[in-house]
């Protein structure tokens, strides 16, 4: 599993702010992502799918670039999360997300 890195913005504020609260963050993080059945793989698949039906591109673009370079997920894997986000999400995220996508692989 990759070494840990939270995007959200205040983050860093809180782990000078208040170390317990960021402790407690970064634990939650590490047992959801050391899940008994699913591996990290598919957990990343999921949360880029997800991710890429906030509307908020600049996150989708750091979990797909992560999930390219540490992963290897290929640009086919990336369409099948896609098609899932196109049939539970609709169109515009799947647009919005595809663009990101087309950036990252061409």
């Amino acid at each position: 599993m990759a070494e840990k890195v939270f995007f959200g913005k205040g983050i860093r504020q809180i782990k000078k702010e208040d170390p317990q609260l960021y402790d407690s963050i970064e634990n939650l993080d590490k047992n959801i992502w050391n899940a008994n059945i699913l591996d990290y793989r598919t957990q990343k698949l999921i949360a880029i799918a997800i991710s890429a039906t906030n509307h908020e591109s600049s996150s989708f673009l750091k979990q797909v670039s992560k999930a390219k370079k540490e992963l290897d997920i290929s640009r086919d894997e990336m369409m099948d999360v896609l098609k899932v986000v196109l049939l539970t999400s609709g169109m515009i995220p799947f647009i919005h997300a595809l663009e990101v996508v087309n950036k990252l692989y061409d």
